[in-house]
């Protein structure tokens, strides 16, 4: 088992060391929470500032031409493109993971109108089995659950690549040619992949995803939906807000799509959340994915290590089985995690009992890994989570 001098000699090796340095973080924190929200990139400020001040201050409502504001939720998708396996017109950016769903799904609904179950892992994250139960409502169709296997007579399934409480990582390209055999329809969605490992959705219908996480785009940052070339001409947004229109400044008194992935659009782009992601493209446009992934593998398997049989582990033991994230179960998770928290070593909280560590390959050092382990052993073995305090529960987990 490594020492901590070792890992100290790894993070000098690292081929990504030098974007550490492109964030913001805290002195004297292990932050292992970038499956739920990213660090702030140092060049975030700056960008924010310059939407604010220069373009939105100096342009006014010109800054929706002479700023671009009007075209973000295209040219920023095109920006993005590259890290999902997309290509440029494929991708629109705006609205909220639930929203880009509830479309997606809705499109491939009404693609394959002859069949009315839409298969849902019931276990999925909160969002994505909600909007598939109201969006089924809505339609009268049938919720069924993945684990059954069956797809025979369903329009769409919806999948996480990677799960948000274990990380156990589906196989995309397998889970894909099974449900087109079977003539459905598949929306992936990769919220717990993107920014964390190589992504290819160009085999999937749909596909969604978040910025906020491993992207570090920033709380509320918006999400993305992706809808393969061969649907564009035909799939319908049920969504359709006047940015999906073909002309939206003839206001036109009824709606008409238009051409292309900008039929997908809804609404008025949230501008300043769109300067923060940009700011994180810029990083992003510069990171070699391949690196990413064999680095998030090296971090997550020297966790489960140096955790070794003290817990139990949630997350698949086999690299190529998980994502980026280590989750551990334990009775008192929740007040663990805060002892934890209080110490310096952030991760988060899953009910019942999970304990989860989201690894950003980016600016997650080894010798970060090797002190968060020592922690949480520490932690354990004095039951410093038995404090009354840490007992109570905050609003967010």
């Amino acid at each position: 088992m490594l020492d901590r001098d070792r890992c100290l000699a790894l993070d000098a090796e690292d081929p990504l060391r030098d974007f550490r340095d492109e964030f913001v973080l805290p002195e004297g924190v292990v932050y292992l929470v970038g499956n739920s929200l990213g660090a702030l990139p140092r060049r975030t400020s700056e960008r924010v500032r310059q939407a604010v001040e220069d373009e939105w201050g100096g342009h006014l409502v010109g800054g929706w031409n002479h700023a671009g504001w009007y075209a973000q939720p295209l040219t920023t998708g095109d920006r993005l493109a590259p890290l999902i396996g997309a290509g440029p017109g494929q991708v629109v950016v705006g609205n909220t993971t639930s929203i880009a769903i509830y479309q997606a799904v809705a499109a491939a609904t009404r693609l394959r109108p002859d069949r009315r179950v839409i298969v849902s892992d019931v276990r999925n994250f909160p969002t994505d089995h909600y909007m598939v139960q109201g969006l089924a409502r809505t339609l009268g169709y049938e919720v069924r659950d993945f684990a059954e296997g069956r797809f025979d007579d369903a329009a769409v399934v919806l999948l996480s690549e990677v799960d948000y409480r274990t990380g156990a990582r589906h196989d995309v390209a397998a889970v894909t040619e099974r449900v087109h055999a079977a003539g459905a329809l598949m929306v992936w969605d990769v919220c717990h992949s993107v920014g964390a490992m190589e992504v290819d959705v160009s085999m999937a219908d749909f596909a969604v995803g978040c910025t906020y996480k491993y992207l570090n785009a920033g709380p509320g940052a918006p999400a993305f939906l992706y809808v393969n070339p061969r649907h564009q001409a035909d799939a319908e947004n049920v969504l359709s807000g006047w940015h999906g229109h073909a002309e939206p400044f003839a206001f036109e008194r009824d709606f008409r799509p238009a051409e292309g992935i900008r039929r997908f659009a809804v609404g008025t782009p949230h501008v300043l959340s769109f300067a923060a992601l940009e700011a994180a493209l810029d990083v992003w446009e510069r990171v070699p994915m391949r690196q990413v992934r064999a680095k998030s593998v090296a971090l997550t398997s020297l966790f489960i290590d140096l955790v070794g049989d003290s817990l139990e582990l949630a997350s698949p033991r086999a690299a190529a089985e998980r994502g980026s994230q280590v989750s551990l179960y334990h009775p008192d998770g929740y007040p663990v995690m805060r002892a934890l928290i209080d110490r310096g070593v952030h991760g988060d909280f899953r009910a019942p009992d999970i304990l989860r560590f989201g690894f950003a390959p980016l600016y997650t050092r080894f010798v970060d890994v090797y002190d968060a382990a020592a922690v949480l052993a520490e932690v354990l073995e004095k039951e410093l989570w038995r404090e009354e305090k840490y007992a109570q529960r905050l609003a967010v987990t």
